[in-house]
């Protein structure tokens, strides 16, 4: 199942030069630490194996939410008066992306559906309300991470900066999701400590309905993310200490069977994912 022990690019504590420092601090990402939550093995293969596993046919569903946020994102870089509903549409032709649709048809089908939520969307926003940051890298530090991440917007409110994440799939999401969001509680920190400017508020911006699911962070809530991300990371650590230790892969780093696993990019390699759930489409994640 993948690679041996000898493939892995090996992740282990390392000390400061001097004798008796602390540990450096884990580089990560949100979607890092995500990956090996779900699944330490999908964690293995994605990050350590190389050369990397080969991975499954594209999803459409990821062609459509890159199509809308590079279309996004070029529609804030246009001078004021070109940011207008029929630019959006024009951009988003122009970003499409074929890879993982059943066929021409169905491609077709979704960038009219998309073309129509996106320019919905558009249109209720201000193109004079400039924004603190388009798809604008943050970053920050803990007591044991420096994490950094990608935002997709970054609104100014009054005194304040909002995070704002687009979200194109089929699951609408509400309070909850935004709450337990691990990565717009990163983005948030890294919010404060780039732009040195107060940052509580993540917006989950569903395009295809045009809802917005919202959160207020309290410091209480921001730390809970933090330990919990602490500890995925300690565990990445250990892992990778069993590893050099001598442990085999699929001792440091199992599976995690489950239906997800008819979503996994290397499902092919995993006998464990093929067995807890069915293959899906490669169009399967498009909204009914």
């Amino acid at each position: 199942m993948g690679a041996t022990a000898g493939e892995l690019t090996a992740e282990v504590p390392e000390q400061l030069d001097l004798p008796g420092m602390p540990q450096r601090l884990f580089a990560c990402t949100p979607s890092r630490l995500a990956a090996f939550s779900d699944c330490p093995r999908r964690y293995r293969m994605t990050y350590l194996d190389r050369p990397s596993p080969s991975k499954g046919a594209p999803w459409a569903h990821n062609s459509m939410g890159a199509a809308v946020h590079v279309a996004l994102k070029q529609w804030w870089d246009l001078p004021r008066r070109q940011r207008t509903a029929g630019a959006a549409a024009n951009l988003l032709d122009a970003a499409w992306l074929r890879d993982g649709f059943r066929d021409a048809e169905q491609s077709d089908q979704w960038r009219a559906h998309a073309r129509g939520w996106l320019t919905a969307y558009v249109a209720k926003l201000d193109p004079a309300d400039e924004p603190a940051g388009v798809e604008r890298t943050v970053a920050a530090t803990t007591g044991r991470l420096a994490v950094s991440g990608r935002v997709d917007r970054i609104d100014r409110r009054a005194d304040e900066l909002v995070v704002v994440d687009y979200k194109t799939g089929r699951w609408v999401p509400d309070e909850d999701d935004t709450r337990g969001s691990q990565a717009l509680a990163v983005y948030v920190l890294g919010t404060r400590r780039t732009y040195r400017a107060e940052c509580r508020r993540v917006e989950l911006h569903h395009v295809p309905t045009g809802t917005t699911a919202a959160f207020e962070h309290t410091e209480a809530s921001l730390a809970g993310h933090v330990g919990r991300a602490e500890d995925t990371a300690a565990d990445i650590l250990r892992a990778g200490t069993a590893t050099a230790a001598g442990a085999g892969p699929d001792e440091a780093y199992p599976p995690r069977p489950g239906t997800r696993c008819g979503w996994c990019d290397f499902r092919r390699h995993c006998p464990e994912g093929r067995r807890a759930a069915p293959a899906r489409e490669p169009w399967a994640g498009l909204r009914p």
